[in-house]
């Protein structure tokens, strides 16, 4: 492999057969107990496996590569505990209701996991398998702020709707206090504000085809709007609460994902 591609696009490889190969690995466990309660666990945790790995491949380790794969691991290992606890409270991902039976369709799952997280996490990658090196900048400093703002924003949303479920007295109700009564999805907002960032501070080194990366924080963005994010919980929102003027008027005065922009 190596004598037909340079060292960082072989190790960038690399890295998609290990993410293939932990995600694959993982059906057939998941398959065989037809459990999906370690699939977003199995996800996040090759986040940060695969940034750590990358910077090890890569060799370099300059000050930009280890932020940044600092700030992936901090995401992957909070983001990964926080939705194991929470699907054990629960006792399943209703998601994946009429999945888990199907080997099949299961199977697929975990491979488009795979390569969510490839695309994720492409920026990254890019950055800690590169030997080339600048000088801490601006960019940096912008793209530090975004992550430090998403992350702070997607944790507190966590940390209320949490606190909210697990009051009693809001069994039956849908949450519009904190965070919540400015956006009815501000972990999202989180999520694709991080990804924002880590994509701008990698992009400093980047040249020529290595800016495709770009895609990261949009794909971010169009599967948490377009595909499995808001669109599944928009409708099960209108499903169970529907019938609730309070919720109407919820989603009248509340934008989607932005505060201050309703449309």
């Amino acid at each position: 492999m190596g004598s037909l591609m340079s060292r960082p696009t072989a190790n960038l490889v690399r890295c998609a057969a290990l993410d293939l190969g932990i995600q694959w690995t993982m059906f057939a466990v998941a398959a065989t107990l037809k459990t999906e309660k370690f699939y977003d666990l199995v996800g996040s945790g090759t986040f940060a496996l695969l940034a750590v790995q990358s910077l090890r491949w890569g060799g370099h380790y300059h000050l930009r590569q280890k932020v940044q794969t600092g700030m992936v691991v901090t995401w992957g290992l909070r983001l990964g505990g926080h939705l194991f606890s929470r699907v054990m409270a629960a006792g399943g991902d209703s998601r994946f209701n009429k999945v888990r039976g199907n080997p099949k369709v299961f199977f697929m799952y975990w491979t488009v996991q795979a390569l969510w997280i490839l695309a994720t996490l492409l920026p990254t990658l890019i950055l800690n398998l590169e030997k080339k090196d600048k000088v801490i900048g601006i960019r940096d400093y912008i793209g530090w702020g975004l992550w430090g703002a998403g992350f702070l924003i997607e944790t507190l949303a966590d940390r209320q709707k949490s606190v909210f479920r697990a009051d009693p007295d809001n069994a039956g109700k849908f949450i519009d206090s904190g965070l919540w009564s400015v956006s009815r999805h501000p972990n999202y907002l989180g999520e694709i504000l991080l990804w924002s960032g880590m994509y701008l501070s990698a992009s400093s080194v980047m040249s020529g085809w290595q800016h495709v990366s770009v895609i990261s924080p949009f794909f971010v963005w169009f599967l948490l709007t377009r595909v499995s994010g808001i669109p599944i919980l928009e409708r099960q929102g209108m499903k169970r609460y529907g019938s609730d003027p309070r919720y109407l008027e919820y989603l009248k005065n509340v934008p989607v994902l932005f505060p201050f922009f309703k449309k």
